[in-house]
């Protein structure tokens, strides 16, 4: 049997047509432009009716981390919850961590990994590789994961001495392993270091309120990583460079300026610094405003970081909306130390609504709504060696998203699927959401109703990429 999806707009991130997909299997293997009359479904055909939809490529969330140990505590959705959330936010395809700590074992940790993933995903997964432990044997275990594994990426870590902190030493052999493979690295670009001091000077003042999360991470101190990481990059000979979760019109300037220079380096944002401020979230106090704890952190709506960074999507400064996505329960988990923001476990989350609250930003002007295709979906896909995931074209994977432009609805704890008791976003009203959701040619969300199963995502061997050249 085939499936039909008519009478739709598809989308892709290099334009719009009036056209009907057609889905054999899990792929697909026709667009038809309705100009000549559309397709024809025969009687034993299943069909869509997309009137008044988009019809864009399953969304892909390349920075997740579902269900991770934190030590005394684990981030509260698991793969099978985190996955039937983004399923019903109309993204098809996640990417987490596999996470080598200091002191630990590369293929180990993957392995583990692996083993808790792939029994519960609901939609397609891979996963890139933390190194927290950069040394001679690391490096060559990280190698084998491209042929073995299929793993493409690495995660560094400039912040968080003592788990998964590199020195510049350590960080500049790591990218020199990627220049020699092509995998790309991933790197979260804080000064962990300085971070420490004003953290340790800010507790000593007796300031610990929630709001200085934010002011002992200013946004000097993530530009001054990103650019010593781009410098590092190219000392290594240009090695593929992906910043996580940029926050600061500050460090987005490092990214636009060492791009200038020639480096080969990418940057992702996330919903929460397009839409959430220090002064309105982490400066509730408590207990609220430990629910908007982040790192990066939220910066001030003051200082033009919002603005900035829609238009470093805009014109490709920026490549890539993820979420980060890493929730922990506000009363059970975040409030758990106590009302010390240091204390407070890092994450937000929101792996439901990443299509959502980047739709809004078409709808405000600030980007097209082929754009919005492009940094929730295409562009990942590209970046992190997913050939078949991304665009609707023949012969890619049928992860599609029936989009209707004219829903609105609330986002709340009370209704999303998250395993999270509160919401980001609680009472924010959003125009435009997702109707049906087909992964690998198999509808797993029709309306509000769940149509997947647990264990049915695929893990994803990927490719390293031809498109960080």
């Amino acid at each position: 049997m085939r499936t039909f999806i008519v009478n739709g707009t598809v989308v892709n991130a290099d334009g719009r047509a009036d056209a009907d997909i057609v889905v054999e299997g899990e792929r697909i293997v026709s667009v038809v432009p309705r100009v000549g009359g559309g397709a024809q479904p025969g009687p034993d055909d299943a069909v869509i009716d997309a009137s008044g939809c988009f019809v864009v490529p399953g969304g892909v969330d390349a920075h997740v981390h579902m269900q991770l140990d934190m030590g005394t505590m684990t981030s509260s959705d698991t793969f099978e919850t985190g996955t039937i959330a983004a399923a019903h936010g109309g993204t098809t395809t996640i990417i987490d961590f596999a996470e080598q700590r200091l002191g630990g074992n590369v293929l180990a940790a993957f392995e583990q990994r692996m083993a808790e993933a792939e029994s519960q995903c609901v939609v397609d997964w891979a996963l890139h590789q933390v190194l927290g432990g950069v040394n001679e044997q690391a490096l060559i275990d990280t190698r084998s994961l491209i042929e073995r594994e299929g793993v493409a990426s690495i995660k560094l870590f400039m912040a968080y001495p003592g788990r998964v902190y590199s020195n510049d030493g350590q960080i500049l052999r790591a990218l020199q392993m990627c220049a020699d493979t092509g995998m790309m690295a991933m790197v979260h670009a804080e000064n962990g270091l300085a971070i420490d001091v004003l953290i340790e000077q800010a507790i000593a003042a007796g300031n610990t309120s929630p709001e200085f999360h934010s002011r002992t991470r200013p946004p000097e101190l993530e530009a001054e990583a990103v650019h010593r990481a781009s410098v590092l990059a190219r000392v290594a000979g240009n090695a593929p460079l992906y910043i996580v979760h940029l926050s600061s019109s500050h460090a987005l300037r490092e990214v636009t300026e060492a791009r200038a220079r020639g480096t080969n380096i990418f940057a992702e944002t996330c919903p929460q610094y397009l839409h959430l401020s220090l002064e309105d979230h982490l400066g509730q106090g408590w207990p609220n405003g430990a629910a908007f704890v982040c790192s990066t952190p939220l910066r001030s709506k003051h200082e033009h970081h919002q603005a900035d960074l829609w238009e470093g999507l805009r014109i490709d400064e920026l490549a890539v909306v993820s979420t980060d996505h890493c929730p922990f329960c506000l009363r059970e988990q975040k409030l758990a130390n106590g009302e010390l923001f240091n204390k407070v476990p890092n994450g937000i989350g929101g792996v439901e609504h990443r299509m959502d609250l980047v739709y809004q930003g078409v709808l405000a002007g600030h980007i097209s709504l082929e754009r919005w295709v492009e940094v929730c979906a295409t562009a990942p896909a590209r970046l992190f060696g997913l050939p078949t995931k991304g665009s609707l074209n023949i012969g890619n994977d049928a992860d599609i998203v029936v989009y209707d432009p004219h829903k609105t609805h609330v986002l709340s704890a009370a209704t999303h699927h998250m395993n999270l008791d509160h919401s980001a976003y609680e009472g924010v009203e959003v125009i435009g959401g997702v109707r049906t959701v087909l992964s690998r040619g198999e509808v797993i969300v029709d309306g509000e109703q769940f149509l997947g199963r647990k264990g049915r995502g695929r893990y994803l061997r990927r490719e390293v990429s031809q498109h960080v050249r």
